[in-house]
């Protein structure tokens, strides 16, 4: 009897034995193939693949560098979450686990990462420029927001041998408008930026430089305004400041030569001067045809087209070039009224500043006939070569006589 009793519970012990196996739970398996999308700069899309027939999913996530537990921990029912409320400019960590039931789920994931971008650009004149977020990291290596991007000049202005830095940020989805050979058409809320600075030993750029100032324009339902940002000492900021003021400058040229100006910064009143056209504010630089150039083999303004940041013009055979003034495989005509477009003909035009105190036409594209260059020979030659404040061309913004234009100046007219 008793043999046959421990016979029957050995039987109900390897039924239930057997059955416990049959009733075993698939392992829940870690979730693979990790992904970021539309990362912005305060949201970002975590996707990543699952080989589990039926799971929810909590994902963790921090700063870069944070302990587990301490993180924001979210669920989702889907391989896929959206990530909100994030700063700009910051690197994240993430990990995720695979919940396949409340007593069943994954090791965690190996932990992954990613960098949200940069604020967008502020197109206001706030207090600081730092405000703007038109750079990204430290404010004084002038890194631009990729945002925006940076033009240059065949023939830039002349400010007191200071170097400049040229950018151009658009609101998004929108482009410059091709126009002609002048300015394109640009869509409102457009910031066009300048900053001006000197490196301190042209010889040795490991010397550092200073940074001036950093002039805007703003576009707010079709009209511009300027701004100017003053940098400190410390070169961690610059302010907005309408009256301008004087900086004492120094510097050592390609030459070995030290160099002392006093350099002066524009006031509000001064930028309205010169900026002015028909007595509206406009862009002074960013002409198609002084764009139109190779900055490393590949012409800028095909680049812009390229980029999308141009639109309404595919051909730039098109467009017209306006010559580097230093570029000696052209005329010394078309030089010499390349220099004058940019540094005299803003004031020198149609609408402009002089267009009642003088009969100057100095638009590159103005048939020399209605220039009256030739009759105006002498008065342009004694105002150019001489520095005296309130006589001396140009008018506004610069301090000291450039050599090297005056003598292009001067052979020209020699010429006429």
């Amino acid at each position: 009897m008793k043999k046959s009793f421990f016979l029957l519970l050995i039987v109900v012990l390897a039924m239930s034995c057997r059955n416990d196996d049959d009733a075993t739970v698939p392992q829940c398996t870690e979730p693979e193939n990790f992904t970021e999308a539309n990362i912005t700069f305060n949201s970002a899309v975590i996707n990543w693949t699952d080989a589990n027939t039926s799971a929810s999913f909590t994902i963790e996530y921090g700063i870069s560098g944070f302990t587990q537990g301490s993180g924001t921990s979210l669920v989702t029912n889907t391989p896929s979450i959206t990530l909100t409320g994030l700063m700009a400019e910051t690197t994240y960590d993430y990990y995720v686990k695979s919940d396949c039931s409340i007593t069943n789920f994954s090791l965690w994931s190996d932990v992954q990462s990613f960098t949200t971008l940069p604020s967008p650009v502020v197109p206001e004149f706030l207090t600081n420029l730092s405000d703007l977020n038109l750079y990204t990291g430290n404010l004084a290596d002038l890194n631009i927001s990729p945002y925006a991007f940076e033009y240059r000049l065949n023939t830039p202005l002349f400010t007191d041998y200071s170097h400049k830095q040229r950018f151009i940020a658009l609101p998004e989805g929108e482009t410059l408008e091709y126009d002609g050979n002048g300015l394109p058409i640009f869509p409102d809320n457009t910031l066009i930026a300048k900053t001006f600075f000197y490196n301190n030993n042209e010889m040795d750029l490991s010397q550092g430089r200073q940074i001036i100032e950093t002039r805007i324009l703003i576009k707010t339902n079709g009209v511009w305004a300027t701004g100017d940002y003053r940098w400190n000492a410390a070169q961690t900021d610059a302010t907005l400041d309408a009256d301008g003021g004087d900086v004492p400058i120094s510097w050592i040229d390609s030459d070995g030569n030290n160099n002392n100006i006093t350099y002066k910064i524009p006031s509000n009143t001064d930028c309205a001067t010169c900026h002015s056209t028909y007595s509206n504010i406009t862009p002074i630089g960013p002409k198609l045809r002084a764009m139109n150039f190779e900055i490393d083999g590949v012409n800028q303004l095909q680049q812009f087209i390229d980029n999308q940041v141009l639109s309404g013009v595919t051909d730039i055979s098109s467009i017209a070039q306006l010559p580097n003034w230093e570029d000696t495989s052209v005329s010394l005509e078309e030089r010499a009224r390349a220099y004058f477009d940019i540094n005299c003909a803003h004031c020198h035009i149609a609408g402009g500043y002089c267009e009642l105190q003088s009969t100057l036409d100095l638009d590159y594209e103005t048939p020399f006939a209605n220039s009256n260059i030739y009759e105006r020979r002498n008065s342009i030659m004694n105002r150019v070569s001489t520095y005296l404040e309130g006589f001396s061309m140009p008018f506004i913004g610069t301090t000291i006589l450039h050599d090297e234009g005056v003598d292009l100046i001067q052979d020209y007219l020699d010429t006429l």
